[in-house]
């Protein structure tokens, strides 16, 4: 029996990739495609999971209805406020909830490869996060990037609040103990994310471009499948994946 997926934002470019990996995929199907001025409700009854692909300001609408169905969503909204974090994780408590900044198998091998070279490189190598994305992205830096810095600092024992340069401009003296980030926008880029460890005489970088949607689409469609059946519960597509220490 296929598992019934409720697509939001259907209309969207994410939604159309989604319904496409969907029809795509095996044992799936679209339960429900709605957009603006479309029935929530109505289509959670007709669907067993939702993905939500639309923006974070929808998060806790999409939540509100999964909790009052028992239905496990897939959340691949990025910029999400204190107060939408907070009611993602209390959500997961009565629901399985998949949760990531990016839904991309090599995404998620680099967010893991990104860990192991900070590791082994160690201290002597400054660290330098870099990405690109369409002109239309309205977030910055985007989740990915954000995610990619958050592992370089929880690796390096730095704070991703505190030690996060944001861009440079003027006469800011040497580099300090930080870690770089820097946003590029332009055309029709789906994704662009690098990671550059530097150090005397030698330079490292670990690189994922993305050229098409379906690369997030069919990854959130792999998780709403991996999801059924767990328990209530916060993850990402490191648990997926399986990619978890």
């Amino acid at each position: 029996m296929s598992l019934k997926i409720l697509v939001t934002g259907a209309k969207g470019r994410m939604g159309q990739a989604i319904i496409e990996a969907t029809e795509a995929q095996e044992g799936t199907e679209v339960g429900a495609a709605i957009d603006i001025g479309d029935s929530l409700p109505d289509g959670i009854a007709a669907s067993d999971t939702i993905i939500d692909f639309t923006t974070h300001t929808f998060t806790k609408t999409v939540l509100d209805a999964a909790l009052a169905e028992k239905k496990p969503l897939i959340i691949g909204t990025t910029g999400h406020t204190e107060e939408e974090l907070a009611a993602i994780h209390a959500a997961a408590k009565t629901l399985p909830i998949v949760f990531a900044p990016n839904y991309s198998v090599g995404v998620n091998t680099l967010f893991w490869l990104t860990k192991k070279a900070c590791e082994i490189l160690g201290e002597n190598f400054d660290l330098e996060v870099v990405e690109m994305h369409h002109r239309h992205k309205i977030d910055s830096p985007s989740g990915t990037a954000k995610r990619l810095a958050e592992i370089l600092a929880e690796t390096r024992g730095l704070s991703y609040e505190e030690d996060v340069q944001h861009g440079r401009f003027g006469n800011i003296g040497a580099r300090k103990n930080e870690i770089g980030m820097h946003a590029l926008r332009g055309g029709d880029v789906v994704g662009d994310h690098t990671v550059v460890y530097a150090a005397d005489g030698e330079r490292v970088e670990l690189t994922h471009k993305a050229s098409s949607r379906l690369t997030f689409a069919g990854g959130a469609v792999r998780a709403a499948l991996w999801l059924q059946g767990k328990e209530p519960g916060l993850y990402d597509m490191q648990d997926v994946l399986g990619l978890k220490d």
